[in-house]
């Protein structure tokens, strides 16, 4: 289940890249300024680099089989995650709302789905892992 929970994981990144890059690509970093903006840079960046730093965590935890770095990579999980339903349900709300902004109505719906779809099955599975180890 660990490994498994890793192979999700590694999708789940691949499967996010494709809307962070067109987003970085079309100067989502620049376009900051409107008072009102649909990712703000915290949020466009925070997600990933949160994601990496657990999974970084679970790296270790697949390394050292400690229960502590299970939970760890969990609870920072947790974060990667709230942070990534804000950025889903602003994209919904995107379609029109008032939220809308250029580049991001035009984010792949495919790529999107496969990315919280695959995300659902990666916390669950890490989820599962950090109760597992720490019955042992």
């Amino acid at each position: 289940m660990e490994i498994a929970a890793l192979v999700m994981w590694v999708l789940t990144a691949v499967a996010g890249l494709r809307p962070l890059v067109r987003r970085l690509s079309e100067g989502g970093l620049r376009r900051q300024g409107t008072k009102v903006t649909r990712y703000p840079v915290a949020l466009l960046l925070g997600h990933p680099a949160l994601a990496l730093l657990a999974l970084a965590i679970w790296v270790v935890f697949l390394l050292t089989r400690s229960s502590v770095y299970a939970w760890s990579s969990f609870g920072a999980l947790v974060l990667v995650t709230l942070l990534g339903f804000t950025m889903f349900t602003r994209w919904l709300t995107g379609q029109g709302g008032k939220h809308a902004r250029d580049g991001e109505q035009g984010f792949p719906v495919v790529s999107v789905v496969a990315h919280a779809a695959v995300a659902t099955l990666t916390f669950v599975l890490v989820l599962l892992t950090a109760i597992t180890v720490s019955r042992h």
